[in-house]
């Protein structure tokens, strides 16, 4: 890894409109993305986890603007891409790719799999179609896939085997940095450490940088160098993977570190746990967004909004406590 970013992210929102009424007027804003910042530095792998709707997929599709940002700036390479017109942002599009979550729901079933991963060779004007078909079968098995397979429509593949073609298609172009948006949260535990195991070894080969969205912090801790923890739309801790998992600092990645079950009872964590429901990201609390849920709130908790501050070799934490 180099110590320059590859990408950076600052203030980055994400509201989306309510609308009511015959006349869609906007009646609230739901506060999906509420001020994320963050770096990713070449052949790093940023984890980026909490809890089910805090707004993670939503970054990762604002960082790619495949969802347009409210606020915030994005850059690749030190090149501002927030406000590039569509035009402008086409040939960086090369260097951001992503890998949904689902491989079944993301890949055409009409289309053969060769296709799917050639197709954004084709939509960029890269190589004819021999060489096309030539690079599609050297991704093939490179991500573990036979050749032949290039003429299998998705649903005649198995779960892992359709995210494999899913990181072809990704890898077509030659990224720089991939959004893997919840990879193998849908396949079984085998495959998911095969398909883990796959982007490991391409990123050591091609030097690829991943923001890695998930909820399993096992697979987290397993693929990441460093991790930022999201809860209702912000950043509350975001430090190097050995030291976040060692010294939690903030009380909701103490309560998500509890939560993961251990193989022997007698060394189950005495940390608390979260109790509660997440606030609604329509009307999120003032102040701390985790005040409601804290057992350690505090008056000044439930007023300001705490910032992001570094206490020391890159372990920021959101807590007025700290």
């Amino acid at each position: 890894m180099t110590d320059s970013p590859l990408l950076e992210v600052t203030g980055l929102k994400k509201h989306f409109p309510l609308r009511k009424g015959v006349l869609r007027r906007v009646v609230g804003h739901v506060h999906a993305v509420d001020g994320v910042s963050f770096t990713i530095a070449e052949g790093e792998t940023l984890g980026l986890v909490g809890e089910s709707g805090c707004g993670k997929s939503t970054v990762g599709r604002a960082v790619l603007r495949l969802t347009e940002p409210t606020a915030g700036v994005v850059k690749l390479r030190g090149r501002e891409i927030t406000h590039l017109s569509k035009a402008a942002l086409r040939p960086l599009r090369r260097q951001m790719q992503i890998v949904f979550q689902d491989p079944f729901s993301s890949l055409d079933p009409r289309m053969r799999a060769g296709n799917i991963v050639g197709e954004p060779l084709r939509v960029h004007g890269i190589a004819n179609r021999r060489e096309r078909q030539e690079r599609v079968a050297a991704l093939f098995e490179r991500v573990g896939l036979r050749p032949a397979q290039m003429r299998s429509f998705p649903h005649q593949f198995s779960g892992g085997q359709r995210q494999r073609v899913s990181i072809a298609r990704a890898l077509a172009l030659d990224p720089s940095l991939i959004v893997a948006d919840e990879p193998v949260s849908a396949l079984d535990v085998s495959i998911q450490a095969q398909v883990i195991n796959l982007l490991m070894d391409l990123q050591r080969s091609l030097r690829l940088s991943y923001l890695f969205i998930s909820h399993n912090l096992a697979v987290v801790e397993h693929i990441s160098h460093r991790v930022a923890v999201m809860y209702l739309g912000r950043i509350v801790e975001y430090a190097d993977k050995a030291t976040l998992f060692a010294r939690p600092l903030h009380p909701y990645t103490e309560a998500l570190l509890a939560a993961v079950p251990l193989p022997d009872p007698a060394l189950q964590r005495t940390k608390h746990r979260v109790e509660g429901d997440v606030p609604s990201p329509i009307n999120p609390p003032p102040g701390c967004h985790f005040h409601p849920r804290c057992p350690y709130v505090e008056a000044r908790c439930r007023m300001e909004p705490p910032a992001l501050r570094d206490l020391g070799q890159g372990h920021m934490v959101a807590c007025h406590l700290r």
